[in-house]
């Protein structure tokens, strides 16, 4: 659960701020269109996963290693 926390965390946190600017904007200019929405945040985290990208693919990459090194003491029960 902490790592698919940590993963996730960069991305939504951008989503988060670019939605908060994005309503920001809208209720400043009344403008309410869906898409002045979507647009800016696939933007953002396109951006992000282009920048944390090879950091959250090592975190998975060793998660993943560790659990199935931990594998054989689970199924052995020791």
């Amino acid at each position: 659960m902490a790592t698919a926390g940590e993963l996730a965390a960069p991305i939504l946190a951008v989503s988060l701020v670019i939605g908060l600017m994005v309503s920001l904007f809208q209720s400043v200019t009344q403008i309410q269109e869906f898409t002045l929405s979507f647009v800016p945040k696939l933007l953002g985290v396109a951006v992000v996963l282009l920048v944390s990208g090879h950091w959250m693919i090592s975190r998975m990459v060793a998660f993943t290693d560790s659990a199935f090194q931990m594998l054989p003491r689970l199924i052995n029960g020791g």
